[in-house]
C-alpha cells in the first residue's frame, strides 16, 4: 500500500494529475471560507465559538451544511455547493427516463451534450431560487434554520446579522450564490479533464470530510469533558467500541458497494469474411446496491417537509410541535423513513434499469442468457433478479440511513460524530474513495507499477462516464499562476498563525 502511494510520484502524468487536484482542493476550501458580502463576518465567528453546536441532527439544514462542506454556517460564497447541479442533474435524469423526446435525445449523436446543457440551465435558475430564499433567511435570523441560537449572539454583540438588509443585498446575494455554484461546477470539471477521479463526486466528498475535524472535536469533548472535576457521561469502553464498529460498517459498506451479481451472456458465432466473431461469454454485472446514495437523498428530503410545514404553520401549538418532533427522531419519523427507502430504492431502479431495452439489444447483437430464451424470457428474468437484488439494497441502505440516529439516541454520541457512522455520508465518501483508487491503479498498472492491490486489481468495472465539459481546459500558464496563488496563501496563512502565537 505505501509502495503504490510512492510510485504515484514516480509517474509525471498522474504526480501532475494528483497535485492539480490538490490544488483545486484548496480552492475549494478557501472559497467555503469566504463569507457573502452584506454579511456581518464578527457575529458568525462569535456564533461558531459559543452556539454552532446546537444545530438540529439529522434535518435538513445539517444535511445541505454537511454536502457544502460547513459553508453554509459561515455563509460563504460556497454555500449552496454543488447541490443545485446534483438536483439539476437528477431531475434531467429522471425525465430522460420518463419523457420519450429526451429518451430519444439522449440515445442520439450529440444528445447527451444537449442534456447536459439544458442541466447546466435548470442548476443557475436553481441556484437563483435558493440563494433568494438564503437572503431572506439571513435578513431574519430569528427563523433561519441553517444558524440555531444566532440571535443571543446577535444581541449580546448588539450587532445585526446583516448590515443593510433589502432588494440590493438579495439580488448581490443571488449573484454571488449563483457564481459560487457555476464556479464549483467549473472546478468539477477541470478536475475531471486534468485531475484525478470525478470532480462532483469529489467536491461532495471533500465538503463531507471537512466536517471530520469538528466531528473529532465533538466526540472529544464528550468522552474527555475539559475542566476541573469534569467527568464524562459516556464510558471510556463505549469509545472503543464505537472505533471497532466503525471498522466494521465501513467494511461492510465497502463490501456492499462492490457486491454484484454476474449474469453470463453468450454470443453467437458469426462469420464475416475470414474473421469470426463471437462465440465467447461475457457476463452483465447488476450491482446489489444499484440505486447508490439516492434513496437517502429523496427520503431525508421528503420526509423533512411535513415536520417543517407543521412547525412553521403552528409555531405556538403543543401538539403541532410533539407531531414534528414524532415526524423528525420519533418511531413514526424510522416507520416512514424506512419505507421511503424502499420506495425510491425501486423507483429508481424501474426508472434507470430497462430490462426490455437490454433484451431487445442482447437479441440484435446475438446475445442470450444460458437457458433463457431471448425477446421478452430475457426481460422478465432480468426484472426478477434485479428486483430481489434491489431488496436487499433496499434493506442495506434503511440499515445505513438510520444508524447515525440510532447511535446519536442511544449512546449520547453527538450527531456531527455520529454521522460518519453511516447515512449518505459514508456511502458518498466510499464510493467515491474506491473509484478514484481504480483511477489510479489504472494509471500504475498501465506502466507496469505494483497498485494498491498487489494479488489483484481492485473488483469492479470503472464507471464510464461522459467528458461533457463546460469551455477550454485550463492552459498550462494559468495553471503555474494557480500554484502560484495557492502558495502565497499558504505562506500568508502560517505567517498570520506564527503572528497570533506570538
Amino acid at each position: 500500500m505505501i509502495s503504490a502511494f510512492t510510485n504515484i510520484f514516480k509517474i509525471p502524468e498522474l504526480r501532475q494529475r494528483v497535485l492539480f487536484t490538490l490544488a483545486m482542493i484548496v480552492i475549494m476550501r478557501v472559497g467555503a471560507a469566504i463569507t457573502t458580502p452584506g454579511v456581518n463576518a464578527q457575529v458568525l465567528r462569535e456564533w461558531f465559538a459559543n452556539v454552532a453546536d446546537q444545530q438540529s441532527a439529522g434535518g435538513v439544514a445539517a444535511l445541505f451544511n454537511l454536502f457544502s462542506g460547513g459553508a453554509l454556517s459561515h455563509a460563504a460564497i460556497f454555500s449552496l455547493g454543488i447541490m443545485p447541479f446534483i438536483s439539476a442533474s437528477i431531475m434531467l435524469q429522471l425525465l430522460t427516463a420518463v419523457v420519450p423526446r429526451l429518451g430519444k435525445l439522449a440515445r442520439e449523436d450529440g444528445g447527451r451534450q444537449k442534456i447536459m446543457q439544458y442541466t447546466r440551465y435548470t442548476t443557475l435558475i436553481l441556484c437563483a431560487f435558493q440563494g433568494w430564499l438564503l437572503a431572506l433567511s439571513l435578513e431574519n435570523p430569528a427563523s433561519n434554520p441553517f444558524l440555531p441560537g444566532i440571535m443571543d449572539t446577535i444581541t449580546r454583540l448588539d450587532m445585526p446579522l446583516v448590515s443593510a438588509p433589502g432588494m440590493g443585498f438579495r439580488l448581490l446575494t443571488i449573484l454571488t450564490m449563483s457564481a459560487g455554484t457555476m464556479f464549483l461546477m467549473w472546478l468539477g470539471d477541470q478536475i475531471t479533464e486534468r485531475g484525478i477521479g470525478n470532480g462532483v463526486s469529489l467536491i461532495i466528498t471533500v465538503g463531507i470530510l471537512a466536517q471530520l475535524p469538528a466531528g473529532l472535536i465533538q466526540a472529544w469533548r464528550t468522552f474527555v469533558p475539559s475542566g476541573s472535576g469534569a467527568t464524562s457521561q459516556v464510558s471510556p469502553v463505549v469509545l472503543v467500541l464505537m472505533i471497532a464498529f466503525l471498522l466494521i460498517v465501513i467494511g461492510a459498506v465497502i463490501a456492499v458497494t462492490q457486491a454484484q451479481r454476474k449474469i453470463a451472456i453468450q454470443y453467437a458465432k458469426r462469420v464475416v469474411g475470414r474473421k469470426v466473431y463471437g462465440g465467447q461469454t461475457q457476463y452483465m454485472p447488476l450491482k446489489v446496491n444499484y440505486a447508490g446514495v439516492m434513496p437517502i437523498i429523496f427520503a431525508q428530503a421528503i420526509l423533512l417537509f411535513p415536520s417543517t410545514i407543521v412547525q412553521m404553520a403552528f409555531p405556538s401549538n403543543d401538539f403541532a410541535r410533539s407531531v414534528a418532533d414524532a415526524l423528525t427522531i420519533g418511531w413514526p419519523h424510522y416507520v416512514f423513513y424506512a419505507t421511503m427507502i424502499f420506495f425510491f430504492s425501486y423507483f429508481w431502479v424501474s426508472t434507470q434499469f430497462q430490462p426490455s431495452q437490454i433484451a431487445d439489444d442482447l437479441k440484435k447483437y446475438g446475445g442470450f442468457i444460458p437457458g433463457v430464451r431471448p425477446g421478452k424470457p430475457t426481460a422478465e428474468f432480468l426484472d426478477y433478479t434485479m428486483t430481489r437484488l434491489t431488496f436487499a439494497g433496499a434493506i442495506f441502505l434503511t440499515i445505513i440511513a438510520v444508524l447515525p440516529q440510532l447511535l446519536s439516541r442511544s449512546l449520547q454520541v453527538p450527531y456531527m460524530t455520529a454521522q460518519f457512522f453511516g447515512g449518505t455520508g459514508l456511502l458518498i465518501i466510499v464510493g467515491v474513495v474506491l473509484d478514484t483508487m481504480r483511477q489510479v491503479e489504472t494509471h500504475l498498472l498501465q506502466r507496469h507499477y505494483d497498485g494498491f492491490l498487489r494479488k489483484g486489481r481492485i473488483r469492479g468495472a470503472r464507471e464510464s462516464r461522459s467528458r461533457v465539459g463546460s469551455g477550454n481546459v485550463i492552459s498550462e500558464s494559468s495553471l503555474v499562476w494557480i500554484y502560484v496563488a495557492l502558495a502565497i496563501i499558504v505562506i500568508a496563512g502560517v505567517t498570520i498563525l506564527l503572528g497570533a502565537g506570538m
